[in-house]
């Protein structure tokens, strides 16, 4: 059992051993050229130079991570990874600066690199795969910077029927796969093609779809095994028992958290930055403790997915963050 009494919580040296640990199970990986035997110990306890004679670099635990190069202390890093990914509704910048005695700054630097490292890299498999049940749904939330107007200035606006856009709000498409993860898309509209596409990306042939009755999902039949919706307008909310149960209760069980969430804790999110807290809210959810996760080992997987994310404020395409 963990708790925040933790020695690699409290002291940064324990706290890189315990990232070496999480990150070189093995021992130490050179993180420039990938040699696992040759290397050797430098003045500088945890700085390691690498054996292989074309590459021949120094690296730490941090190299290639979102940790590199920060003045940070690495235990504060770890309890930033630990806040994160225990709090249910997340933890704002404001509250993370208090609770390790750093600058408001450094609290903002924290807490994004810990949503990149949260954020699903590569190839996932696809969703109900095994012929389960994936609940699709979209929810609008907090105004686009730059709305998209129709003919004559008028805003769209969101309706169930299909009749119109998102009201100029950020539109966000979930997929939850009925006991297990979840996916989430800040798209530029909710339509047909857009659904099609993320379908097609994500989910399995032999999947079972459960929507609402929005047209937008109209004809998705064709991507997957079975297309079944439950009627809101009629206050339908879930119809049959067991294996036969259609609802869409879940995704919106997991709006419920990320909208009450994003209002009551951080309260404003700029949109270039909204597909981070996605990932966030993805990450606990996804590793929630229904699934046999931990505090601690949710945490240990954040760390785990820092590699390969280096996250720095100019790009190599000049593009700021």
């Amino acid at each position: 059992m963990h708790d925040i009494t933790e020695p690699f919580l409290l002291n940064a040296e324990a706290a890189r051993k315990k990232i070496e640990s999480v990150r070189w199970p093995n021992g130490p990986v050179c993180p420039h050229c990938g040699e696992t035997e040759r290397r050797y110990a430098t003045k500088k306890e945890g700085r390691w130079r690498c054996g292989n004679p074309p590459c021949r670099k120094d690296y730490t635990v941090t190299t290639g991570t979102v940790m590199e190069s920060s003045h940070i202390p690495l235990h504060k890093w770890l309890m930033a990874f630990y806040l994160l990914s225990s709090s249910k509704k997340g933890i704002s910048s404001h509250q993370l600066m208090r609770s390790l005695a750093v600058t408001y700054k450094s609290a903002w630097f924290l807490s994004h690199r810990v949503r990149e490292a949260m954020r699903a890299g590569g190839l996932a498999p696809p969703m109900g795969s095994d012929g389960g049940v994936v609940e699709m749904d979209e929810v609008y939330h907090g105004k686009v910077e730059t709305p998209v107007r129709l003919s004559r200035g008028r805003i769209p606006k969101p309706t169930k029927k299909g009749r119109s856009g998102p009201a100029g709000k950020r539109v966000i498409i979930s997929l939850v796969e009925r006991g297990g993860a979840v996916r989430s898309f800040h798209v530029p509209n909710a339509d047909k093609a857009t659904v099609t596409k993320i379908v097609n990306a994500n989910i399995a042939k032999e999947a079972r779809l459960h929507t609402d009755e929005s047209r937008i999902y109209d004809g998705i039949e064709a991507s997957v095994a079975s297309h079944e919706t439950v009627f809101h307008g009629g206050k339908e909310y879930a119809r049959g028992k067991g294996d036969d149960l259609v609802t869409t209760n879940s995704v919106e069980g997991f709006f419920g958290i990320f909208t009450r969430s994003m209002v009551g804790i951080y309260q404003h999110c700029a949109e270039k930055h909204l597909h981070r807290y996605l990932a966030e809210y993805d990450f606990r959810y996804s590793h929630r403790m229904r699934l046999g996760y931990t505090d601690m080992g949710r945490a240990m997987l954040a760390v785990k997915g820092a590699e390969g994310k280096r996250l720095t404020y100019r790009q190599p395409d000049s593009a700021v963050l």
